[in-house]
């Protein structure tokens, strides 16, 4: 028996596409949707490369969450992988897939997490920050941005010469590297 992943992204879609490539020789796993909140996002057309089938909802629909829950439910999905997803998931979905909503998110939690704290803006605090590391956290979702149960983190060194967008490129790597092995794992459990 497979078992079923729907992505969501709100972006380009590469997490999203390489987590793809990595289940390709996986029979196990199966990504039956990618379901998107920005109709003009590239996941779209990644998604039409890699022949599955991509839509978009409102933001009414999602808030509401019951249109998508039963999109999703016609799919049999039993996980929801955010790749690049920026809303917050209406309690209609956690409810429904407790414990099996993962995300990432491009720094090492609780720091710089919640609410507007995404891509760039992560990098850039961190840069302003001083630390001397930055990294990955992948952690389910639950009410609040960031603050579910952290699964795993990875960390890169960040250099007091590292600007926003070479912290970005490190953990861009992390994410890539980690990202799928850690999505097998939990669903394997």
């Amino acid at each position: 028996m497979s078992i079923k992943l729907a992505l969501f992204a709100s972006g380009s879609g590469s997490n999203a596409e390489n987590i793809v490539h990595f289940f390709s020789e996986n029979p196990l796993f199966e990504f039956p949707l990618i379901l998107s909140n920005k109709s003009d996002a590239f996941v779209h057309e990644r998604a039409k490369k890699l022949q599955i089938p991509s839509f978009t909802f409102s933001r009414e629909d999602f808030l509401d969450g019951e249109k998508i829950l039963t999109l999703l439910k016609e799919h049999k999905i039993d996980y929801i992988i955010l790749a690049g997803f920026l809303l917050k998931i209406p309690l209609t979905l956690i409810n429904a897939f407790p414990q099996k909503i993962i995300n990432i998110h491009p720094a090492l939690l609780p720091k710089y997490g919640g609410k507007g704290m995404y891509g760039i803006r992560v990098h850039q605090a961190v840069a302003e920050s001083g630390d001397n590391e930055s990294g990955i956290t992948i952690h389910f979702v639950n009410s609040n941005y960031d603050e579910g149960s952290i699964i795993f983190q990875a960390k890169c060194p960040v250099l007091k010469t590292d600007t926003a967008e070479m912290i970005a490129d490190k953990v861009h790597a992390l994410e890539y590297e980690y990202f799928p092995k850690i999505i097998e794992e939990t669903c394997n459990l």
